[in-house]
């Protein structure tokens, strides 16, 4: 026969009303908790994920402008040490060079690495054979200038040439020999890279070129103001190589045209290396058949 111990635990009844009432009260209380809980809960993952997005949008955001920053500054740092782009306006280099290719230029060249005869070259017009720039108008004018600043986009400024190196400093260059050809120091050069069925000059001259300087020809001879001309018209026919932007070394567009720009070292070879360099003789530009 069990007795209840007074002031030990008894057991439930199941009709025990504070059992009851206390079950029902939790469970009260815990329906209240619940609905608490999921009212106010439903707008916490609301909150974070928008937070998440826009979080995630700034980081992207911080990535893509580092990204483009450092571009930027690794294509003026390689426009400005390494590589330049230029656009050909004239058709004075055909067929090497097309109107309308885009080159990029070794701006390693003169420097550290030096010129050699066969090299195509930009040079800035330091000695006036170009007529004045005009002045760039419109209001978006600038875009350009800023595209071609950070090298972005190819110069195309009108105040470069590109031309091909035939002589070099102390170098005697000579037109034409009994067979009709260009020699340099007494070599007679034979030139595949000249325009169909154009000549090796369509003017006679006979040169030193002195220091510290370049004789210069278009490989479109018939259709070329290159040194031969300007050292007729006003004696500015000798290039300094200070002017010289670098060489030419790939035609980079349009793609039918993309190629490697050689200097055909086969054709001065045979080219001996010229007695001294002096500061420069001419015994002048006469116009052939003219």
């Amino acid at each position: 026969m069990e007795q209840n111990v007074p002031g030990e635990p008894g057991q439930s009844h199941p009709d025990d009303g504070g059992a009851t009432d206390g079950a029902h009260g939790a469970g009260a209380h815990g329906g209240h908790g619940a609905h608490g809980a999921g009212g106010h809960g439903a707008h916490a993952p609301e909150a974070t994920a928008l937070e998440r997005f826009s979080s995630g949008v700034w980081s992207w955001g911080k990535e893509i402008i580092t990204i483009l920053a450092i571009a930027l500054v690794l294509s003026f740092l390689i426009k400005t040490f390494l590589f330049r782009a230029f656009y050909i306006p004239s058709g004075s280099m055909e067929n090497t060079l097309r109107i309308d290719d885009r080159i990029f230029v070794n701006l390693l060249v003169p420097e550290p690495f030096a010129l050699k005869r066969g090299d195509v070259v930009v040079f800035k017009d330091t000695l006036g054979w170009l007529p004045p720039e005009q002045a760039k108008t419109g209001p978006f004018s600038w875009i350009g200038d800023v595209a071609t600043f950070v090298g972005l986009a190819p110069d195309s400024s009108q105040q470069h040439l590109v031309k091909r190196v035939i002589g070099l400093p102390g170098d005697h260059v000579k037109c034409c020999d009994a067979a009709g050809k260009m020699t340099v120091n007494g070599a007679a050069l034979t030139e595949p890279y000249l325009f169909p069925g154009a000549s090796p000059s369509d003017t006679t001259f006979d040169v030193t070129v002195p220091a510290g300087h370049i004789w210069v020809m278009g490989d479109h001879r018939n259709n070329s103001e290159d040194s031969r001309a300007h050292q007729r018209d006003s004696g500015t026919g000798f290039v300094p190589i200070s002017a010289v932007e670098g060489r030419a070394i790939v035609i980079a567009w349009p793609l039918n045209h993309v190629g490697i720009l050689g200097n055909y070292p086969k054709v001065f070879a045979n080219v001996p290396e010229p007695a001294g360099v002096t500061k420069g003789t001419s015994s002048g530009v006469v116009p052939t058949g003219k």
